[in-house]
């Protein structure tokens, strides 16, 4: 059971649905269970076709498991439906003072190596 998204762009609307973890959430669907508006905050679904699908073993996914929870439709814990990246921060290395010799650039033309050889 997920979030199925439909709705204009910045205007999203979302579909609870049972489908198959192997579908993609904007294909087909076994059943449509409701819906919810995000902006009114309003969730509209069929709670006894919820309960016989969850009779069946359907899983939910975390964002619908907690929408239902706080409508108090299901009771069951919360779950956690995401966590932010964690960014590694590098700490670049301390420059090492350069040579004369290295700053230097190389030549890189044969007539220029062949000068600089001279």
């Amino acid at each position: 059971m997920r979030l199925q998204r439909i709705g204009k762009k910045g205007q999203a609307y979302f579909r609870i649905i049972v489908t198959e973890h192997t579908k993609k959430p904007q294909g087909e669907y076994l059943e449509l269970l409701g819906s919810y508006d995000p902006h009114k905050k309003s969730l509209l679904v069929k709670q006894e076709r919820i309960e016989h699908w969850m009779s069946k073993g359907v899983q939910l996914s975390p964002t619908v498991n907690n929408l239902l929870v706080n409508n108090k439709i299901i009771v069951a814990d919360k779950k956690l439906s995401w966590k932010p990246k964690v960014v590694a921060k590098v700490t670049p290395a301390p420059a090492a003072p350069k040579s004369k010799a290295e700053s230097e650039p190389e030549p890189t033309t044969e007539a220029e190596q062949e000068t600089s050889a001279e």
